[in-house]
């Protein structure tokens, strides 16, 4: 696969896009610490994460760090308004943009020397026009590979800009701590510490096969490569939506919820999802269960159905058993977050129908009433049972920095 030779690809990154978004509509709340969401973190000033607060952690919690901080609750339709607003730029500025969460994308500037500038000029421009036209700070990392453009970004953080030269891009990674490698977090940064593995220069010393005896092969492999800055991947557009999934925050509330009180979350959660895949006339296959522990460390499990699916009743029958089997993780470590996706998307919808047929009510029938019912009478219209009187939480479709 074919890999520039230039630094042309840019990852350009929202500065704690909720907290900015915040401070930007209050001006107030600028230069003082701000903390989006009161249950858990779900975004933190500049000025908040100096006294370390984090994403994910819980609310109680990042209050004692930062008893002075200004707490806010989420305001979803605002963000996803400057979320498109932010893009129209990105749009602007190259036509090859493939966006990654709702307030980050990889954009390639290849070939627009003559028309725009080096890329340098181009993530300049493109800064500039976040800033005056959203009102937004956004970090912009420029390299070889979308890898490194993303480490260069998370280098430059915040409201900077940042080129890696390919003459220098080993000199730039190598001295970087473990985590900034993709894909390793605090667990697998322990396992690697345990063998004095610091920095990536100490895993770019190993080989594949030692890599593989201390993470794992798929990592080891990822770890290999990454290393080396060795990214094939291209900058693309239009990639079809390959999963449907959502996921909810719980902060330390998670370590202190009963069986039933997580069921609570996971029945949400597989209805949302199932929901939307019949909206979309969609069927999938592989259900995915994601957690994230007290560490910040994560965990995922997953399961194949012999056939594709979009029924609330079997995708959750799925679902249960995977949360059942990854309970003595949970117990262990404690549950910050918990999330599934259903994959292998069949987009005709094609399900296959079971026998024996039998009087007994369809899950399929039961589904199509549910959804015919919120269509006319709006989505809070029928609730679960188990779910009445219960908080629903936040859904939180990406987590940002």
């Amino acid at each position: 696969m074919f890999v520039s030779s230039e630094a042309s690809i840019l990852h350009a990154d929202l500065d704690s896009f909720y907290a900015s978004v915040e401070q930007r509509d209050d001006p107030g709340l600028r230069g003082r610490p701000v903390i989006v969401g009161g249950g858990v973190v779900l975004a933190a000033s500049y000025e908040a994460k100096a006294y370390g607060v984090r994403t994910a952690m819980g609310g109680a919690q990042a209050r004692r760090l930062c008893p002075q901080a200004v707490v806010v609750p989420p305001r979803m339709a605002a963000y996803t308004q400057a979320s498109d607003a932010v893009f129209e730029v990105f749009h602007d500025t190259s036509p090859l943009v493939e966006a990654i969460s709702v307030d980050e994308a990889f954009i390639d500037v290849g070939g627009l020397r003559r028309v725009s500038g080096t890329p340098v000029q181009i993530a300049a421009r493109l800064r500039s026009e976040v800033r005056d036209r959203v009102g937004l700070p956004i970090t912009v990392g420029i390299a070889r590979t979308k890898f490194l453009a993303k480490v260069a970004s998370q280098e430059a953080k915040p409201d900077g800009l940042l080129l890696v030269p390919p003459s220098r891009e080993l000199a730039f990674l190598h001295p970087l701590p473990v985590r900034r490698l993709w894909g390793v977090g605090a667990v697998t940064a322990d396992k690697l510490h345990t063998h004095g593995i610091e920095s990536v220069a100490d895993v770019a010393e190993l080989s594949e096969s030692m890599l593989a005896s201390l993470v794992g092969g798929a990592m080891g492999r990822q770890l290999f490569a990454l290393s080396r800055n060795i990214d094939r991947r291209r900058v693309t557009t239009g990639v079809r939506r390959r999963s449907v999934g959502a996921q909810r925050a719980l902060g330390r509330a998670g370590n202190t919820m009963s069986r039933a009180e997580v069921d609570a979350v996971v029945i949400g959660l597989v209805d949302r999802i199932a929901t939307r895949m019949r909206a979309a006339g969609r069927t999938g296959r592989t259900v995915t269960l994601r957690l994230r522990f007290n560490d910040f460390g994560r965990a995922t499990r997953s399961h194949t159905l012999p056939w594709a699916t979009c029924s609330t009743q079997t995708i959750l029958g799925t679902a249960r058993q995977l949360v059942a089997a990854a309970a003595p993780l949970i117990a262990e470590r404690g549950l910050t977050l918990v999330g599934f996706a259903v994959s292998e998307i069949d987009r005709a919808g094609t399900e296959q129908l079971m026998l024996p047929f039998t009087s007994r009510a369809d899950p399929a029938d039961v589904d199509a009433a549910v959804d015919s019912v919120r269509r006319r009478y709006g989505k809070s219209a029928l609730t679960r049972g188990v779910l009445i009187g219960r908080d629903p939480g936040l859904e939180v479709p990406h987590l940002p920095d």
